[in-house]
């Protein structure tokens, strides 16, 4: 039986955070732009748990894990906030139109 270790951890948050540059940049949808911020949150979130527990720290990395959830909430309420605001206005929730907004 395989033991999972640190590096497969740091495998898994790797690719999550590939996925969400690969979401934030390629994207044209600001919800699409929200997840994949998410997405490197996560990941970070990931990381900074498998090196607390492999450290020997688990209660200050699962405390900062914590931190990192609840500012990925406050920063989904207020991406969401913003892209209700933007598609009060334009009708739209791409970004390409959000252009209009300047000046």
């Amino acid at each position: 039986m395989a033991q999972v270790g640190l590096q497969h951890f740091l495998v898994v948050a790797a690719l999550l955070f590939a996925l969400g540059i690969v979401c934030v940049v390629t994207r044209r949808n600001a919800v699409a732009v929200l997840i994949g911020i998410e997405l490197l949150l996560n990941a970070a979130g990931i990381n900074v748990v498998a090196f607390a527990r492999y450290g020997g720290n688990l209660l200050a990395g699962s405390a900062f894990a914590l931190f990192i959830i609840a500012l990925a909430a406050a920063e989904a309420v207020v991406g969401l906030a913003l892209i209700f605001a933007i598609h009060r206005r334009l009708r739209s929730v791409d970004l390409e139109q959000t252009e209009t907004l300047k000046g």
